[in-house]
């Protein structure tokens, strides 16, 4: 990602979030709000863009598409959108529960362009919300906040940050993260791009800085993912893809030692959930053919 550019991946992931709750019938999570962080020549410039994308993807079933919008609605299966829509439903199924049980605060890791903050007013008035992301990413996110005229909420807070120079807590407690409350980390989409040692310094940072119990959730990619002759066709597009984008792929982990992996950092793992399990919960049943990532793992882990 060039420095002061937001990021692509993140602007792609608000679009799908986007076409999926503008145009799907039965919706795995809907992110009503997402379409309207884009001018109509963004709607335009992706649905072309992304639609040419599907022949990349899928090319002997792009031989077969006959219009833009098929194409579209076929790259939007067959690429990372079912990724996003089920992990953002997972964290915010268990952030509701959580609350129930105490949480007071939400951090959100690598938010991009998440609605949260603006779409569950239900929610809100219990939390403190802190957004935590590349400068340029979050820049460009609060800039076009402004010119649509939404009122953040007075919970939310805004922490610009590069994981890469570490620091995340101390940032946090500058604005007023308070140490003593529980709080449910959500660290979606982003584990992948970050070298090991990142991953581990900022795990390893929040484990000793925030309050037992707390709730830490990320997905990730196995091991598997990066070996070619081990990968999934869709998972080694994907790669490409996001390689091309200028933010490749780097980081994966074993779903057989992540438990002792995160105990050595200081957290339980309490959930593991494999792309069989991701399956059954969010995506039987469906006729439509969005199903889930071969290789993509949801993890939920608490503070020793």
């Amino acid at each position: 990602m060039a420095s002061s550019q937001p990021s692509a991946t993140a602007l792609i992931s608000a679009y799908g979030r986007a076409y999926h709750a503008t145009h799907a019938q039965e919706k795995i999570f809907d992110d009503y709000l997402a379409d309207k962080l884009f001018t109509d020549e963004q709607r335009a410039f992706f649905a072309e863009n992304l639609a040419r994308a599907f022949a990349f993807f899928d090319p002997e079933g792009a031989a077969d598409v006959t219009t833009p919008e098929e194409a579209l609605a076929r790259f939007m299966q067959n690429s990372s959108l079912p990724i996003t829509l089920s992990r953002a439903r997972y964290v915010e199924e268990i952030l509701t529960r959580e609350i129930e049980k105490g949480v007071t605060q939400y951090v959100i890791l690598g938010a991009g362009l998440d609605t949260f903050a603006f779409r569950r007013s239900d929610l809100m008035p219990r939390l403190k919300l802190f957004e935590v992301d590349h400068p340029a990413t979050q820049n460009y996110k609060r800039a076009r906040i402004q010119e649509l005229g939404w009122q953040a909420p007075p919970q939310l807070h805004w922490v610009a940050l590069d994981f890469a120079q570490g620091n995340l807590m101390s940032a946090l407690e500058s604005i007023g993260y308070d140490s003593r409350a529980r709080t449910l980390f959500s660290w979606l989409g982003v584990t992948y791009y970050l070298p090991r040692a990142v991953i581990d310094a900022t795990l390893r940072e929040i484990a000793a800085r925030a309050c037992a119990d707390s709730i830490l959730i990320f997905d990730y990619f196995d091991a598997d993912a990066f070996i070619p002759e081990r990968t999934a066709p869709r998972v080694a597009k994907i790669q490409a893809a996001t390689r091309q984008s200028g933010e490749p792929m780097q980081t994966g982990f074993d779903p057989v030692t992540l438990g002792a992996e995160l105990d050595a950092l200081g957290f339980a793992l309490q959930e593991n959930s494999s792309p069989a399990d991701i399956q059954a919960s969010y995506f039987r049943g469906r006729a439509d053919g969005y199903s889930a990532c071969e290789h993509l793992y949801f993890a939920r882990a608490r503070v020793k």
